[in-house]
């Protein structure tokens, strides 16, 4: 299973598009019926979709998955009786599955038989999303409901977030001890170290700062840079987190600490705390469907 985007609503997504594509350094993938779609350099159709709405909440986060992976999904999500259908995707990719709400309002769907693209060069376009966080009102609940019910598991837990892993990589997903629930933050995978830095580079000539960053983690281990996008959201500039085998042991917020006045690896990076908090309480989560009990 991989993470493969998120879809947006929001009432200008022309701009926040323009953005995403003239400043942050995504591609556009096409337009369909209002919806832009974005796309980076890897082999998903795109990252980012931006549909036209009144007002503005996160539609979905989609997974690909195969049958046997949706077959197990289906089985699990019925018994412990989310709300849930089945979909037929009319994004690029294509695919079917089925769309869930998840017990905070979070809404993942989950395809499989999705059509894959060529990739496109361009050093500075993002592979791909590396993880989509959420804000939690119980981060340890929702840790737990997603490893009984999804199938993830736990990477790491610190004083901050728990997070999800539902491949090798360290964490696709995870949930923030924020007492809310919204998207916290998106982060795009860049292709290396080098490929970060130059997008904070680019975000300098535009008169962007990062609102957090540079830095390293601790779980996942991966650089960064967030910024507040200026249509709402937190976005981030990252390199790959790490992979992990299937046996990593959990850790525990004793295991991610660090020293006074430190918030990273490096103990070099600046955080607008104030200013974050805010655009994470932004974008909410929106069931535009009726539950009904998926087939088979």
């Amino acid at each position: 299973m991989k993470l493969r985007s998120i879809e947006f609503a929001l009432p200008d997504p022309a701009a926040a598009a323009a953005f995403m594509i003239d400043v942050w350094g995504m591609a556009p993938a096409g337009m369909v019926g209002g919806t832009h779609y974005l796309r980076g350099s890897g082999t998903f159709p795109y990252l980012v979709a931006l549909a036209p709405a009144a007002d503005e909440f996160v539609r979905s986060t989609t997974f690909v998955c195969d049958d046997a992976e949706l077959a197990g999904l289906r089985t699990r999500i019925a018994h412990a009786g989310w709300p849930c259908r089945d979909v037929i995707s009319n994004d690029l990719g294509g695919g079917q599955g089925l769309i869930v709400e998840l017990p905070e309002g979070e809404i993942l769907r989950f395809l499989a038989g999705t059509a894959e693209v060529a990739p496109i060069e361009g050093r500075d376009l993002p592979v791909k999303l590396t993880h989509v966080v959420f804000n939690s009102i119980d981060a340890e609940a929702s840790g737990h409901a997603v490893e009984q019910v999804l199938g993830f598991r736990v990477s790491d837990r610190t004083k901050g977030m728990v997070f999800v892993r539902c491949n090798d990589s360290h964490h696709s997903t995870a949930f923030a001890r924020a007492g809310i629930a919204s998207l916290n933050h998106v982060a795009f995978e860049m292709a290396d170290l080098d490929a970060v830095m130059r997008g904070i580079g680019r975000m300098r000539d535009h008169r962007h700062a990062p609102a957090w960053g540079p830095g390293r983690h601790g779980p996942g281990a991966n650089v960064y840079a967030y910024y507040i996008a200026p249509f709402g959201p937190v976005i981030e500039f990252s390199t790959a987190v790490e992979k992990v085998p299937a046996d990593y042991r959990t850790g525990e917020p004793d295991d991610w600490t660090w020293p006074p006045n430190r918030i990273d690896q490096w103990g070099i990076s600046d955080k607008d705390f104030a200013g974050l908090r805010a655009a994470e309480e932004r974008f909410k989560f929106k069931r535009e469907w009726d539950a009904q009990a998926p087939a088979g």
